[in-house]
């Protein structure tokens, strides 16, 4: 029929006229109080609880031990699933990026303290794993502008050989066990020196390899946020 457009021609009625302008869709907005910063906020009130436990009646009853326990395996198998939770449902918000690795050193720090303090782990192991740790988050803000550190595997397995180890040192453990948690502890103190000087390998590697870009960006007139 002569009245009637053709399959996906402009009809008499819509011909001429502006098509309706496309809805701006601004990011979205990730609520404060989410799951995974929840289980951060969570992590840390464990840490002065944890610490209570550890030392009540003098830190060396195996009961309360026991507890102490609890509570540093509740808060590492938190750690364990709050970021991946950010990062799948999109949860990420700015209290979880300083508040997550806070958390992590924490309870990690309140634990390896608490046990120097009560004799049960030797100090220059404390002071290795805290400098490590304390160095390479000031590291990982100091290159942060140029480029970001990923989390490496052996970065993972070192966290979670440290984990076992301090677990293992908060519970009153004798004979064939106590030799274990020695040489767990041994492993996750080579891991942690191991993993920290390749961390500070990629910052320097990427630190320069940023600031060359930047310098070419210069060369060719065009000067960008690195430089």
């Amino acid at each position: 029929m002569s009245g009637v457009p053709a399959s996906g021609a402009p009809s008499g009625a819509t011909r001429g006229l502006p098509r309706p302008a496309a809805v701006a869709v601004g990011p979205r907005r990730v609520s404060l109080w989410n799951v995974a910063n929840l289980l951060t906020m969570m992590r840390l009130v464990l840490v002065p609880v944890f610490v209570l436990l550890l030392v009540h009646d003098g830190g060396h009853d195996p009961v309360w031990r026991a507890f102490a326990w609890a509570a540093f395996a509740v808060a590492m198998i938190t750690d364990l699933f709050d970021g991946e939770l950010a990062r799948r449902y999109d949860l990420v918000t700015d209290f979880g990026k300083i508040a997550d690795p806070i958390a992590d050193k924490a309870i990690m720090g309140a634990a390896l303290v608490g046990l120097s303090a009560l004799g049960d782990l030797p100090w220059w192991v404390t002071s290795v794993i805290l400098f490590r740790e304390i160095g390479i988050t000031a590291m990982r803000f100091w290159v942060i502008r140029h480029a970001v550190i990923p989390a490496s595997r052996g970065g993972k397995l070192k966290t979670l050989t440290q984990g076992i180890a301090v677990g293992m040192y908060i519970l009153v453990l004798t004979g064939p066990l106590a030799t274990l948690r020695a040489w767990t502890m041994a492993a996750a103190v080579v891991l942690t020196v191991v993993t920290g000087a390749d961390y500070v390998r990629q910052a320097v590697v990427l630190r320069r390899a940023s600031l060359a870009a930047a310098r070419q960006r210069v060369r060719k007139g065009r000067p960008g946020v690195g430089a």
